[in-house]
């Protein structure tokens, strides 16, 4: 088996050591800030994961009517038409919409001899398809006495907020849902008592739900004001930030939760700014291995006559330019892996110091980013020994 050894010093590659250098530089700075941005944007990701509005893809907003003095006592102006429901629909930025319908009757909730605790109450209905939680249980057919019921987490937070001011206990999620309540629906000089169960917590909506069929029953059967339209809508898309959207909405005068939208226009903008820098970090590294390879045109050139002997004495160029490329792999290996380890470090600082050990994020860098420093560690040799095969090949 032949050895390079013997014929490595015939290669001049002491020449020009500030072009090697200098591409060495550049390519540890361009995979580094490569490394770094993909693993800051997966950050990102997991950080805006949690309490995410989001269901399937999409991102479900709810809007009002604004309210103005104008319009106050005419609730026909702060309601939404069927009309202008259909012309949401309509719109390209928006996949679907659903009206919140609530009650026309009167309903008091309590919670009997377990809490003395007694309000009046209002209860809305939607498409279950809007509902960032559905249980199996969450369904009422005529006759059935108990009623499930989806509650704000909003509204337990407050309960145990105020619950102690009042002498009465907190409740936990699991608590409030083995309590038993009772239901008082009433109107049109009729009263009904009913059983309500709470069968799960909504993150999504700041309301009561019940299912779409027990309201349109009781209202039906109980209802006493006439339905004049919709005090709420909630709008399925896929972007709740998209200009178009906000820029309609803020046309038709309607209200919408801003901290929702806020959160999406904050990620947007740090996706925006670590994209920039990811792409600034490649073009690095491509401009590194540029230079490297201006650095081995010259290093060839320099060493044109003895690799041109050679060659007539027998070497094969495909050997050559094999075992040539090989004397930098260790290069790039380095290169990368510290850059790499850079990346770990920043995610261990950034993890530990900067989030406080938070439980969405992890102290070990994405197997994404390790993947990709795999990959540029390939791409940076294939390009290498393309590059002096094809340069050994032109003085065969």
């Amino acid at each position: 088996m032949l050895s390079f050894k013997p014929i490595k010093p015939l290669l001049q590659t002491g020449t020009n050591a500030a072009s090697r250098w200098f591409s060495y530089i550049g390519l540890g700075i361009g995979v580094l800030l490569l490394l770094a941005s993909v693993q800051m944007f997966v950050n990102i990701q997991q950080l805006m994961k949690e309490g995410s509005i989001r269901k399937n893809g999409f991102d479900f907003i709810s809007i009002t009517k604004k309210v103005t003095n104008e319009t106050m006592g005419q609730p026909e102006k702060n309601v939404f038409t069927d009309k202008e429901v259909e012309e949401l629909k309509s719109k390209p930025f928006v996949t679907d919409v659903a009206p919140l319908q609530s009650n026309l009757f009167r309903v008091q909730l309590s919670a009997g001899n377990i809490l003395p605790f007694k309000t009046d109450l209002f209860v809305e209905s939607i498409e279950d398809e809007f509902l960032d939680t559905v249980p199996p249980t969450f369904h009422w057919v005529e006759g059935q006495l108990k009623v499930p019921i989806i509650v704000s987490s909003d509204y337990l937070e407050m309960f145990n907020v105020f619950a102690p001011s009042q002498g009465l206990s907190q409740v936990s999620k699991e608590t409030a849902m083995n309590i038993p309540v009772v239901l008082s629906v009433s109107g049109k000089g009729q009263r009904l008592d009913l059983y309500g169960s709470v069968v799960a917590f909504s993150d999504r909506l700041n309301t009561v739900i019940v299912p779409k069929s027990f309201l349109d029953w009781a209202n039906r059967n109980y209802g006493e004001t006439p339905t004049q339209g919709y005090s709420r809508l909630y709008i399925k898309t896929t972007d709740a930030n998209n200009p178009e959207l906000l820029s309609f909405l803020d046309q038709k005068g309607y209200v919408t939760n801003r901290d929702k939208t806020k959160m999406g226009r904050t990620k947007q903008v740090m996706e925006g700014i670590f994209t920039g820098l990811g792409v600034f970090g490649l073009l690095v590294v491509v401009m590194a291995l540029m230079l490297f390879s201006f650095y081995l045109q010259l290093v060839i050139a320099r060493s044109k006559e003895n690799l041109q002997l050679l060659l007539l004495i027998g070497y094969s160029p495909l050997w050559l330019s094999k075992n040539v490329s090989q004397r930098f792999i260790p290069v790039y290996v380095s290169i990368v892996l510290v850059a790499l380890s850079f990346t770990q470090f920043m995610q261990w600082a950034f993890h530990h110091f900067a989030m406080y050990d938070r439980e969405e994020l992890h102290t070990t860098v994405h197997w994404s980013v390790i993947v990709l420093a795999i990959v540029l560690i390939a791409l940076s040799i294939i390009t290498n020994y393309r590059l002096v095969r094809r340069l050994l090949y032109k003085l065969f």
